[in-house]
């Protein structure tokens, strides 16, 4: 993603001052306008931390590390500094977003169905689900009478998430309402990470002069 994230930035006229790996480093922030964090669970929070404290606004989608979202959320309001989070930053994948909570608010009120979801990633990925899928489980819980999701549990009250990881797949999500006569289905396939690095300098662009915590439906004006 690193990579992808710094040739779309170069074509798009920003210059890369600063890149990061894991390990954590000194470094001056501060001559960054922009950072875009697509790390690891174990030192995003320390990442996106370090930003906050440097004045610098953050882009994060690294996914794995949401327990601590709140606490990141309060102390960047407490600092006055500038944050999106998104599990998945592509564009095409927020307008996905929004289609899910569409056809989940439609479907609400119609016993007849029942909702599961498939997400398919590379073999690299470490979280199971995808942050992606977790967002798409939470707009469909919200508006069904599921009250939980599960990558197991196959009952009655919880949203069956069926996880595969092979190959190099970018990233699959589907969504499916089946009854005994028919089934809805809608999906997203990604075809390589460009989207995904598109939608976070698009996000960084911005972020850049506006303070608090923002989503990627702010960025799209969704």
């Amino acid at each position: 993603m690193g990579q992808a994230i710094e040739k779309i930035a170069i074509e798009r006229g920003h210059e890369i001052v600063i890149r990061k790996d894991i390990e954590p480093v000194e470094l001056d922030l501060g001559i960054a306008d922009a950072a875009i964090d697509f790390s690891h669970p174990t030192a995003a929070f320390e990442n996106i931390k370090n930003c906050i404290d440097s004045g610098v606004p953050v882009i994060s989608g690294t996914t794995g590390w949401l327990d601590k979202y709140d606490e990141i959320v309060s102390y960047c309001k407490a600092m006055d500094g500038s944050l999106i989070y998104a599990s998945n930053f592509s564009i095409g994948v927020n307008l996905f977003f929004n289609l899910n909570l569409q056809l989940a608010k439609l479907m609400k009120n119609i016993g007849e169905y029942d909702v599961s979801m498939k997400e398919t990633h590379h073999i690299h990925k470490l979280d199971a689900p995808s942050g992606t899928a977790i967002s798409l489980a939470e707009d469909v819980i919200e508006n069904s009478g599921k009250a939980k999701w599960s990558i197991e549990s196959r009952e009655k009250d919880t949203l069956f998430i069926d996880v595969e990881r092979e190959g190099e797949v970018p990233g699959t999500h589907e969504v499916s309402y089946t009854s005994s006569i028919d089934s809805i289905e809608i999906k997203h396939t990604a075809f390589n990470r460009t989207g995904f690095a598109l939608g976070a300098v698009v996000a960084a662009e911005w972020l850049k002069d506006k303070k608090g915590v923002f989503e990627m439906k702010d960025v799209l004006s969704l």
